[in-house]
């Protein structure tokens, strides 16, 4: 796979203890969402822009749990949110060895980016920023991180970069249903095909069962 010059090299999912609890509970979600999606007739999903924010630093900390940032004390403000999904071709045939980036404004509303001057706003230093995981032989990926909050001129979303070898790009990003500003939002709004809109908005459920308090969504993403 090739990648980047300046990203960080990606590596399996191998955690201890507790966090390989949550990715057995993950891989059940991710199973559930994925099968619906390869059943129903796949259509790409729609390229969006990165954004001004895209992460300049992928070195130190910067693995699929965005919650937890080594060297620091607290865990990031906001709601645990677990993502699980599957990277497929067209044809729903699954995209192994692929590199998943997220990145998101912490609960603050602000970017970990050197752009993002805060306007006020703190910083949560609790908060990862950004992550990446490697698709499984199933095409299987996973997050833990906090829902998504909105900020001046944009609804909630988590943005998406998914490498692989071969293709192209993609650049997408992920919002979340029932937002009432997901009507006004003028990058979500740009998907006039209500198919691929609804392939970028996902629904959290509350996900006891994975993390008491957390919530879980399934974002299975299709590559042309």
């Amino acid at each position: 796979m090739i990648l980047r010059s300046g990203h960080a090299t990606g590596t399996t999912l191998a955690m201890p203890g507790r966090r390989k609890l949550l990715l057995g509970s993950l891989a059940m979600l991710g199973g559930l969402g994925s099968a619906g999606t390869v059943a129903a007739a796949l259509i790409a999903t729609p390229r969006q822009t990165a954004g001004p924010f895209y992460p300049p630093d992928w070195s130190g900390d910067a693995d699929w749990d965005l919650v937890r940032v080594t060297g620091e004390a607290a865990r990031a403000q906001g709601r645990v949110t677990h993502l699980a999904g599957r990277v497929t071709d067209i044809g729903g045939a699954p995209i192994a060895g692929a590199r998943v980036e997220i990145w998101q404004c912490d609960a603050n509303g602000r970017y970990h980016h050197p752009g993002d001057a805060g306007r006020g706003r703190p910083l949560d230093r609790g908060f990862q920023g950004r992550g990446h995981a490697i698709t499984d032989s199933g095409g299987g990926y996973r997050f833990r991180t906090i829902r998504p909050v909105p900020y001046p001129g944009r609804t909630p979303h988590i943005h998406f970069r998914v490498q692989a070898a071969g293709r192209p790009d993609l650049v997408t990003q992920m919002y979340v249903e029932g937002e009432p500003g997901n009507e006004s939002d003028f990058l979500l709004r740009r998907i006039r095909d209500p198919r691929e809109r609804a392939a970028v908005i996902v629904r959290l459920d509350p996900a006891d069962r994975i993390e008491t308090g957390a919530l879980a969504g399934t974002f299975d993403i299709v590559m042309a």
